[in-house]
Parts: C-alpha cells; sequence; structure tokens
C-alpha cells in the first residue's frame, strides 16, 4: 500500500487530499491519502505532498517540526505545488526556509498578485491541461547537466512544471480543478521507485 501524506500546514490541504484520494481510485491501487502536520506521521508516509500556500510560513513550520529531516533521511519523493514548488527548490528570490531538495531557482509571484490570478490551458505529459495560477512562483534556472532533470510545462515560454528523479515541482495549482491526472502521474513516480 501507497501511503501519501499531504502537509497540513497551510494551503489548500483539503482540495489536495480529495484529488488524491481520487487519483487512488481513478488508479485501481492499494493506497491511502492522510493529512500530516509532524514529523512522525509523514515518517509513516512514501511520499509527501506540499501544497500551495505562503511559502515562508509553510518553511518556517516545516524546519522546526523537523519534518525537512524526516524528507531527507527518509528520501521520500515530495510533490510541491506553488509554494511547495519554491519549497523544494534550492535557491529561490527571498531568503526562506528551503527543502533544496531539487536543482532547480524558483522566483515567487512571478505571475503577479493575488488579484492577478488567473486559468489556462497548458500542456503538460502529453494532454492540455487547465493550470490554474494564484501568485504563482516560476522556474528562474535548472542544473541542465543532471540527467534526472526534465521540464514537463511550460506556459508563455516560462519553465511551469519540471521534475526531479522522484520529486516534481509545479507553478499551478492541479488540486483547485478536477483533473486527477497529475497527482496519477507523481503516485506512480513513487512507485516505480
Amino acid at each position: 500500500m501507497v501511503v501519501v501524506g499531504i502537509l497540513n500546514l497551510q494551503g489548500a490541504v483539503s482540495e489536495h487530499l480529495d484529488i488524491t484520494k481520487k487519483a487512488i481510485e481513478n488508479m485501481g491501487i492499494d493506497g491511502e491519502a492522510r493529512t500530516v502536520r509532524y514529523a512522525d506521521e509523514v515518517a509513516e508516509c512514501d511520499c509527501i505532498i506540499i501544497s500551495g500556500g505562503e511559502s515562508t510560513a509553510i518553511g518556517k513550520i516545516l524546519f522546526e517540526r523537523e519534518i525537512d529531516k524526516v524528507i531527507k533521511e527518509n528520501d521520500l519523493p515530495v510533490f510541491g505545488t506553488c509554494a511547495g514548488m519554491i519549497l523544494l527548490s534550492s535557491k529561490t528570490d527571498y531568503n526562506q526556509p528551503i527543502l533544496k531538495l531539487m536543482d532547480i531557482e524558483v522566483g515567487r509571484n512571478a505571475f503577479g498578485r493575488q488579484v492577478d490570478s488567473f486559468e489556462d490551458t497548458i500542456n503538460i505529459l502529453g494532454y492540455e491541461y487547465s493550470g490554474v495560477f494564484i501568485r504563482a512562483p516560476v522556474l528562474c534556472s535548472y542544473d541542465e547537466t543532471k540527467e534526472d532533470i526534465e521540464v514537463l510545462a511550460e506556459y508563455n515560454g516560462e519553465i511551469v512544471a519540471i521534475k526531479q528523479g522522484k520529486n516534481l515541482a509545479i507553478s499551478f495549482h492541479p488540486e483547485l480543478t478536477e483533473d486527477s491526472r497529475i497527482h496519477e502521474y507523481f503516485i506512480n513516480l513513487v512507485l516505480s521507485n
């Protein structure tokens, strides 16, 4: 059984929980999605999803509760959306706690402020997907020498989805749609490792 932990510190947690349950059901696999708030709960999971929200606040709590150590010690795959993308990065344009799990640099609020939020079609993983962008970050750069990095989607010339090994970072909010395919893609990454 695969246990997917949705980090419940701030942000679109319940939406990620619902869409992850839907993904598990659609895949027909033995799995469970649950919210987690503390290091011992994270240690019981096979992977973690970090939702959107305020990346500085999420990062601070993540490090205070030593969740970062559990993720790294257990080599847990992480799927980060919006703020989660920032937290996965090795560098960002703001001084804040980050996990440094991916060789990427991320710029915060690259698509504007809250009032500039939008939804538009993007191509990802070979299909069209409705991307919901809310104060979304963007990938500024990545280490092109790393063979395990793969750009998955761009929007108006900007990279908005990238995978490195078993970690996945996207700047938009798939949990705010009814489409579970990106969550299914992440769970398949977990199962293949």
